[in-house]
């Protein structure tokens, strides 16, 4: 839900700023800052949720990844009808339209399920090749252009093979959630809590190599499990 938040203020600030410096730029458009105060938020129990269902989510999301499906499309929908509420005021509670919007989504992706499954796995080739935009420390503001590339990739393979697109939306959803939370557990212990912020914050290329190589391997184990599962249906 807050991801379209934070890209709703990523293009008000460039709008109003179009002579934003690059770090600034930098930080806005890859919000390592937000995904830090996430992981020092959480709890033990809050951690451990999220390695538990994350760890699901990227060996097995093959397996429940159209009720995972409804359950993002459900979260979108509340967030575009929270959006529209406070921008058009159209209604004046913002919780009443983001119910609406999401109910909406939620019985739309259920007759349209490939498409949706399409439309995910394209965004999360988005968040992959932005992944590795920033790793490699290329140019911030062109970084839309570089997922832009991965939404275009992700999407195609998507629609050729689906299977492809299952597989990839539960692999990056899991890896996140999976990573999020050992790194909150391991800022929790006070031997760890420096270098885990160091490496958070200063070095670029620990979040998407902690992200990326886990989906890598996501990917690879629910191939092998798909190709064992005789008996599963898309």
């Amino acid at each position: 839900m807050d991801v379209f938040n934070i890209l709703a203020s990523v293009s008000h600030a460039v709008q109003t700023n179009p002579g934003i410096g690059g770090t600034t730029a930098q930080h806005l458009i890859a919000p390592i800052d937000y995904l830090w105060e996430q992981i020092t938020a959480l709890n033990i129990v809050e951690s451990l949720t999220f390695i538990s269902f994350g760890s699901v989510c990227l060996f097995y999301g093959w397996r429940v990844f159209k009720i995972l499906v409804v359950i993002s499309f459900g979260l979108i929908g509340l967030v575009l009808g929270m959006l529209v509420t406070e921008k058009f005021t159209v209604l004046h509670n913002s919780l009443a339209g983001g119910l609406i919007g999401m109910g909406i989504m939620t019985v739309m992706a259920i007759p349209l399920m490939k498409w949706a499954v399409s439309i995910l796995g394209a965004c999360a080739g988005g968040v992959i090749a932005a992944g590795i935009w920033y790793a490699f420390n290329l140019d911030p503001h062109y970084m839309f252009a570089g997922a832009l590339t991965g939404i275009v990739a992700g999407g195609m393979l998507s629609f050729v093979v689906f299977k492809i697109a299952v597989m990839l939306f539960t692999s990056l959803g899991g890896s996140t959630l999976v990573m999020t939370g050992l790194l909150a557990l391991f800022y929790m212990h006070p031997s760890t809590t420096d270098q885990v912020r160091t490496l958070v914050l200063d070095n670029k290329w620990f979040i998407p190599f902690v992200i990326i190589v886990p989906t890598l391997l996501g990917l690879l184990i629910q191939n092998k499990l798909v190709k064992e599962a005789k008996d599963w249906n898309m």
